[in-house]
């Protein structure tokens, strides 16, 4: 369905076709097994050698995926949104085999918990500024630590130079990512907490290169000021309203929420001071407070929301301030990918792959074809954004079948037609979500990932029985 194809990336014109085949099953079948995304005991083995072969190193899949982003884009703004996610392969601890010869290592180490065992992966996601279309990925780091690493505090982890701490990811993938996205017309990195650095404020700004980072600490500005006091004690620039969603915890509500901003230089703290030049200790950033007001006597139940996000990008007003903040919202692009590559989707964690390496190339390839998956997302729920041809996901043939299993999935009445244009991605997103069970109304809420995820793997079988009538027919 991957309309991309490998080409001369292994050295190795089988290993290309291999890999693009590996590619589009993996994004066809929906599942992490290489059993079940397998039509023959010859590809099932043919997948398995193909994730083993040295020549297939994830650095190629990882490079791949960059060329394949630079090329679209040029003289756009676009987002790069980046975050941490580990990968728990402690319940095949005993099932993973390392080879003593291997001087690479088992690509696998300790997590987060004392008994976990697995790896990390930090991608930056590349999204449209103006219309949050995924594009693609400028960066994947993915690391593993020893499993006789020693505690932070046997390595003094405060007193260690910036890029021997396991947080100079985020530059480290940034600065990849200026490389990879030189054509765009601009960047702006889109981080959580972890991303508030002060090394990092200095090292990746330049004049077409921001940040939008959610601050975590209450920094000195160079008047003596804590910067939240500043903020806090900022007039409002204006306020809006947010559709905060039910949880299992909470009702959901409208909050009313009030904008701050302030422009201020912040301190480098003492201790970063000996990494950076003097001319650095200072940094000019803007500082953005949206915080829920809540009325006097009032109770919802839930702590009142606050986000407070540095940035370098210019923020003058209310219009202005509202933009960052919403492409910080867009965070949740790289959630919903982490969520379908763990959880709700492919499940990477209960692989039942035995070698970590092969593992670390399986989590990268899923990334490719979640990717995919938010595009149709984006692209159906985002009507006034872009509209990209169907051909982007599915191929020629796919194409044709979906024009032909349309009339069936249409209802009688208007309302269940599809409205799109046909040969448009959303036109068949439509069809895939139908086939995944939703029904059709305009009424209805649009179809979810997970839906989409559904009609994916059974669209792929009904494909498959379609493709071979076609084939015995023209015999």
């Amino acid at each position: 369905m991957i309309s991309s194809r490998f080409v001369d990336c292994f050295g190795d014109k089988r290993l290309d076709a291999r890999g693009t085949d590996f590619r589009r099953s993996l994004f066809a079948n929906a599942t992490q097994s290489i059993l079940a995304m397998s039509s023959s005991r010859a590809e099932q083995k043919a997948f398995y050698r193909f994730l083993e072969n040295r020549k297939t190193d994830e650095a190629i899949l990882i490079n791949e995926m960059q060329t394949r982003c630079a090329k679209q884009v040029k003289d756009r703004i676009v987002l790069c949104i980046q975050d941490t996610t580990e990968i728990n392969l402690s319940r095949h601890r005993g099932r993973l085999r390392y080879d003593p010869e291997d001087s690479r290592g088992s690509g696998i180490g300790d997590i987060n918990d004392s008994y976990g065992s697995g790896f990390f992966i930090h991608p930056s996601l590349v999204i449209n500024a103006a219309s949050a279309f995924p594009i693609g990925f400028s960066s994947m780091l993915l690391w593993n630590r020893p499993h006789d690493m020693a505690s932070k505090a046997d390595r003094n982890y405060k007193d260690l130079p910036p890029d021997a701490k396991e947080s100079y990811k985020w530059t480290q993938s940034a600065q990849e990512s200026r490389e990879v996205l030189d054509a765009a017309r601009a960047i702006i990195f889109v981080q959580d907490r972890e991303g508030d650095i002060f090394n990092q404020f200095v090292q990746i700004s330049d004049p077409k290169t921001f940040f939008v980072i959610r601050s975590r600490t209450d920094r000195a500005t160079a008047d003596g000021e804590k910067l939240w006091e500043k903020l806090a004690s900022s007039s409002p620039c204006g306020t809006y309203g947010l559709e905060v969603p039910a949880s299992a915890k909470s009702a959901g509500r409208l909050a009313s929420m009030s904008v701050r901003i302030c422009r201020a230089k912040v301190r480098c703290p003492q201790r970063e001071k000996v990494w950076l030049p003097a001319e650095d200790a200072t940094v000019q950033l803007y500082a953005i407070e949206a915080r829920e007001e809540v009325a006097p006597g009032s109770a919802t139940g839930d702590e009142p929301l606050c986000w407070r996000l540095l940035t370098n990008w210019p923020v003058a007003n209310l219009e202005e301030a509202l933009m960052v903040i919403e492409w910080y919202s867009w965070r949740w692009m790289i959630e919903e990918m982490f969520r379908m590559l763990k959880k709700e989707g492919y499940n990477i964690e209960a692989s039942e792959l035995s070698s970590g390496w092969s593992i670390r190339k399986l989590a990268v390839l899923m990334q490719d074809v979640i990717l995919k998956l938010m595009q149709m997302h984006i692209a159906y729920n985002e009507p006034e954004g872009e509209n990209p041809n169907a051909e982007l996901v599915f191929s020629e043939q796919e194409c044709t079948y979906l024009t032909a299993v349309e009339q069936k999935m249409e209802g009688k009445t208007q309302k269940l037609r599809n409205p799109f244009q046909r040969g448009e991605l959303r036109w068949a997103v439509w069809i895939i979500a139908r086939i995944g069970g939703w029904k059709g109304y305009q009424s209805q809420r649009p179809p979810g990932m997970t839906t989409m995820f559904r009609g994916l793997a059974k669209f792929n079988d009904q494909y498959d029985g379609w493709a071979i009538a076609q084939d015995v027919g023209t015999r």
